[in-house]
C-alpha cells in the first residue's frame, strides 16, 4: 500500500482530517463533536496521510511556540495500521517541515501508550505532565531536530550578522534566516517582539519582514555566483489577508531576474514574491523589485 503526505485545503480534506482526528482522540472518551479543534488551528501546520484510495488514515499538527520551538499535537493513526511505520512517516514529515521553518526543539505531551513509539523516534522522556479526561496519563517528551540544511549554513549564519549589525531594527524584531531548500529562502522573526495593541503581529513588522527575506534570498544569490552589489528595494507592494496570531514565517515563492549583467558593470534588476505565513496560511503576500548597484 502505498501512502501519500498531503496538505489539508479544502473543506472536504480539513472535515475528514478533523473526522479522524474526532474518532480517534475524542469520540471513545465520550467527548462531544467539535472538540478535536482548539484555539491554535489557524496558526498551525496541518498534514494528513491519505492512502491509494485517499483515505486519511493518520493527521498530526503542531504550532510554534516561539522562534526555535514547536509542539506537536492530535497525533493519529488509524487503529487498523498501528506498527506498520506510518506514525513515523507522519512524524517525519512534521519534523522535516519544522526543521525547515527554523525549529530547533520538538516537544509534545505523549499518552502512556505512546511513549514508547516517541522513544524510538529519538523523543527523551520528561515529567508527567497531565491527566486527560482523569484516566489518559499523558508525559512530557522533546526533541533536539537537526538542521534541515548545511550546504548554507554558514551563509545563513553571516547574513544574521549582515542584519543585525547594519539593519538595527532586524535584530530588534528577531528575525533569522531558517533555511535555503531547493531555492525557497524561509525566515523566522519573534511574534512577541513584533506585536500590536491587538495582540497580532504589527503590519509594519510583516512588511519589513517580508522586504528582508526579498533582501535576503538576493544577496544569497549573488554570493552563489560570487558577484558583488549593492542591493536596493526599488518599489514593493504588500496585500494583509488576515491577521497573524501566530509566529511569523516569510518564504520566497518565486524569483525573476538575472545578476549576471553585473559583471558586466550594468545594475540587475529582480522582482520576487514572499509570503507571510501563519502557521499553513497566508498573512500577507508581498511583491518586491530590487536593484543590484555593481560594485567597481
Amino acid at each position: 500500500m502505498a501512502y501519500r503526505i498531503v496538505k489539508p485545503t479544502t473543506k472536504a480534506q480539513f472535515a475528514a482530517y478533523h473526522q479522524l482526528r474526532f474518532t480517534l482522540l475524542r469520540q471513545q472518551w465520550g467527548q462531544e463533536k467539535g472538540s478535536e479543534i482548539d484555539d491554535l488551528e489557524a496558526s498551525s501546520v496541518h498534514r494528513m496521510i491519505v492512502d491509494e484510495q485517499d483515505k486519511v488514515v493518520a493527521v498530526g499538527r503542531y504550532h510554534k511556540t516561539d522562534c526555535y520551538t514547536a509542539q506537536i499535537r492530535f497525533m493519529a493513526v488509524d487503529d487498523s495500521l498501528q506498527g506498520q511505520g506510518v506514525g513515523k512517516l507522519m512524524l517525519t514529515a512534521l519534523e522535516q517541515i519544522a526543521a525547515q521553518q527554523g525549529v530547533k526543539v520538538i516537544e509534545l505531551n505523549a499518552r502512556e501508550n505512546a511513549v514508547k513509539f516517541y522513544q524510538a523516534c529519538d523523543y527523551q522522556l520528561g515529567d508527567k505532565s497531565h491527566l486527560l479526561y482523569g484516566q489518559i496519563q499523558h508525559y512530557k517528551m522533546r526533541k533536539m531536530l537537526q538542521p534541515s540544511t548545511t550546504e548554507y549554513s554558514d551563509s545563513l549564519t553571516q547574513l544574521k550578522q549582515v542584519w543585525h549589525q547594519t539593519i538595527p531594527v532586524s535584530k530588534h524584531m528577531l528575525i533569522h534566516p531558517a533555511s535555503l531548500i531547493d531555492g525557497v529562502f524561509s525566515v523566522c522573526a519573534d511574534r512577541q517582539a513584533n506585536i500590536n495593541l491587538h495582540n497580532t503581529m504589527f503590519a509594519g513588522s510583516i512588511y519589513t519582514l517580508a522586504t528582508l527575506t526579498g533582501w535576503g534570498r538576493v544577496h544569497l544569490l549573488l554570493e552563489q555566483q560570487s558577484l558583488n552589489g549593492d542591493i536596493v528595494l526599488a518599489d514593493a507592494d504588500i496585500r494583509y489577508h488576515k491577521p497573524l496570531h501566530g509566529q511569523p514565517l516569510a518564504q520566497t515563492v518565486d524569483l525573476d531576474g538575472d545578476v549576471s549583467v553585473l559583471q558586466r558593470g550594468k545594475r540587475a534588476r529582480l522582482k520576487i514574491h514572499v509570503n507571510v505565513l501563519d502557521g499553513d496560511t497566508i498573512a500577507a503576500s508581498f511583491s518586491g523589485k530590487y536593484v543590484v548597484l555593481p560594485k567597481a
